[in-house]
């Protein structure tokens, strides 16, 4: 029942206005009951709407614009596209014309290119193509940096701790602002704690393409209790809630585990958004059938169909949480996890006034970015 008051892209103190101003509002709208929230923050999109993040294209620019843009609808209002396990050439094409922007009406913002791979595990590749698979050999970062070519556009690296030198390449990933994932692996409890106290932050998609838990070493899943993670850091994960890639029991045992560390991705493929068919991830093929995606005539999940206002209404069923929760995860959480946390995913005053009406049934009826209205639902044809 309150006021949100917004100007210049930012949500304002109203103080400042009534008493140092004297000043009034110059626009009001009434929100008709609405839940207003911070825009959703996606950390992990391989794409949608027919566009592939990791397949280097000349028009990679205007496919990356069409994502940002369709995605607004579903609450997302600022992304860090995500390319799978690829050749060096694909990133040395791709990762240049990736650039961190604002979002606006043109689309979501870009907060920094994820790359998942290609430094991971054999075993737990799940829809990564094994012949792209790398590991660091004599140069250690030097290699991962011939990979990649730039990592000026980079935010997150997913990477399996197990690997020999990864600590080293962790320490100098840290050290340049990027934040590493754990994922993909093999890795034991104390490989993966190492990996934390060395300065990776996150976990890629928890439970999918990982060891699964045993009571006599957890493996990467058991970071969620560890008593080993250094004093003031939190560790982060991501989780598909689309009812697929994770039970809701899973869900559940993780959320009461670590509840502030829970990071709501869609994981999306280009199939995103299309009828169900044969589409891309990078080099392979896949199928969709309903929201399952698999790797062209296996039974191996690739990714997501499932939208970020999806993910946040089936994680809210499945856990039973408050609304605030639910919101908190696609918003907060991954704002903090990048170190965000005073521009984005929240409403305090002096952040960007990226924010979200819902209705009570956590519909996105409207998404502003920088206070300017960016998409609204069409109400004629309802």
């Amino acid at each position: 029942r309150e006021d949100l008051w917004v100007r210049e892209g930012k949500i304002l103190n109203p103080e400042k206005l009534f008493f140092d101003e004297k000043g009034s509002a110059d626009v009001q709208l009434d929100c008709k009951d609405s839940i207003i929230t911070p825009g959703f923050i996606d950390v992990q999109i391989n794409g949608g709407f027919g566009v592939d993040f990791s397949v280097a294209t000349d028009d990679f620019k205007s496919g990356i614009d069409l994502v940002s843009q369709k995605i607004l609808s579903h609450g997302v209002t600022s992304f860090c596209p995500t390319l799978v396990t690829s050749p060096p050439s694909v990133y040395h094409q791709v990762l240049p014309q990736i650039s961190v922007r604002n979002g606006g009406a043109h689309g979501a913002g870009i907060l920094g290119a994820h790359l998942e791979g290609p430094f991971i595990s054999k075993e737990k590749k799940g829809a990564h193509p094994e012949h792209c698979l790398r590991t660091f050999e004599a140069g250690a970062f030097q290699d991962l940096l011939a990979t990649y070519g730039s990592l000026d556009c980079v935010q997150i690296v997913t990477l399996a701790p197990e690997m020999r030198r990864s600590s080293e390449v962790i320490r100098e990933l840290t050290k340049r602002g990027i934040c590493v994932s754990l994922g993909h692996s093999v890795a034991n409890l104390s490989q993966a704690e190492e990996a934390v106290q060395h300065g990776a932050t996150f976990i890629t998609h928890l439970f999918n393409a990982m060891l699964p838990f045993h009571h006599r070493d957890p493996g990467i899943v058991g970071l969620l209790t560890s008593d080993k993670i250094p004093a003031g850091r939190r560790v982060f994960y991501g989780m598909i809630s689309d009812g697929i890639h994770t039970n809701p029991a899973a869900l559940r045992i993780a959320h009461r585990a670590h509840p502030k560390g829970l990071v709501l991705v869609t994981d999306a493929i280009a199939g995103m958004g299309l009828a169900p068919g044969r589409h891309t991830l990078g080099q392979q093929v896949v199928e969709i059938d309903g929201l399952n995606t698999y790797i062209a005539g296996t039974k191996t999940l690739s990714g997501s169909v499932a939208t970020m206002d999806t993910c946040v209404r089936h994680f809210q069923e499945a856990t039973g949480c408050s609304v605030e929760t639910a919101l908190e995860a696609a918003s907060l959480h991954p704002a903090q996890l990048l170190g965000i946390e005073h521009k984005k995913g929240t409403l305090n005053y002096d952040s960007d006034a990226d924010f979200l009406m819902l209705n009570d049934s956590l519909y996105v009826q409207a998404t502003y970015i920088a206070g300017e209205e960016v998409w609204r639902q069409d109400v004629s044809g309802m």
